[in-house]
């Protein structure tokens, strides 16, 4: 007489129902999101153009300096500040790691999009808020890094080349620091507003086209001669990098409105965490 067995239950059956699968810790999320991001080949050339370009600019801006120091005079050469600081960030080579990070940032949200891998994520990972966060501390901790090889890179380029008609500035002169912290937060800041157009717009052409347009052709239509203009063209990431990274105080005049540098640091703050905020958003309450 054979004995009668019951089925097995299936692994994780609770109360006689088959089990949820395990919900995926954060860390779990950050490290898929992560290889996402590495396993893309053009990353890792946005990634050394992003660099690249800056430093070369570095180099350029110095060299001209380095090439026009005979033809200036005492006040220019007892001031080296004036033009050692803006060689050592320019921001015609910033530009690029703003738009090279913003970009990136935009296609982490767009590409899923545009591609159909959203609908296989949300399936695994229902909690979509999670997901955008996970996006969000790996795009943040990549362009952190980059922001600061990046910033100590044209840096060290810019002195060097300086050096040669002693016209450097150390890192401990005042604002420097200040400098050079907003030289290399402004890749991690771009990236992080490019996530949220991205979740926005949902489509790659069209986010990097309006990041571009936000990060720094709309700045430009508002001027600094009037107040309520001024204040405008002082909300944008663009014009934050231009003030932090100056080491000297515009003189104050009639029709004049420079940026503050406690604005400026606001911009820093709280656009990436508006757009994170915003991608959170949008994504739990839009259909895949």
């Amino acid at each position: 007489m054979s004995a009668v067995t019951s089925p097995s239950r299936p692994a994780g059956a609770v109360n006689g129902t088959a089990g949820s699968a395990v919900r995926p810790r954060f860390l779990d999320l950050v490290g898929a999101e992560w290889i996402k991001f590495r396993s893309l080949r053009s990353t890792w050339w946005t990634l050394v153009v992003a660099m690249l370009v800056p430093w070369g600019a570095a180099a350029a801006a110095a060299m001209a300096d380095y090439d026009n120091w005979p033809g200036y005079g005492p006040d220019e050469r007892a001031a080296p500040h004036l033009f050692a600081v803006h060689d050592s960030w320019p921001l015609e080579g910033y530009v690029v790691i703003m738009l090279a990070a913003g970009a990136l940032g935009a296609l982490a949200m767009a590409g899923e999009y545009g591609s159909g891998l959203i609908r296989t994520t949300t399936v695994a990972v229902p909690a979509r808020g999670s997901v955008v966060l996970a996006k969000a501390v790996v795009q943040a901790t990549v362009w952190t890094v980059v922001g600061w090889v990046c910033a100590l890179g044209s840096y060290a380029i810019a002195q060097g080349i300086l050096s040669g008609r002693h016209a450097t500035i150390s890192l401990g002169y005042s604002g420097v620091p200040r400098a050079l912290v907003a030289a290399a937060m402004v890749a991690p800041v771009c990236a992080l507003v490019g996530l949220g157009i991205g979740a926005l717009v949902r489509h790659a052409g069209g986010t990097i086209g309006i990041l571009a347009f936000v990060v720094l052709l709309l700045p430009q239509f508002f001027s600094q001669t009037k107040q309520w203009s001024a204040e405008v063209r002082h909300l944008f990431p663009v014009s934050a990098f231009g003030r932090l990274t100056e080491v000297w105080t515009a003189p104050k005049q009639p029709g004049f409105y420079p940026a503050t540098v406690t604005g400026s640091w606001l911009d820093y703050l709280l656009w990436p965490l508006v757009a994170v905020a915003l991608a959170v958003w949008i994504v739990r309450r839009r259909d895949v």
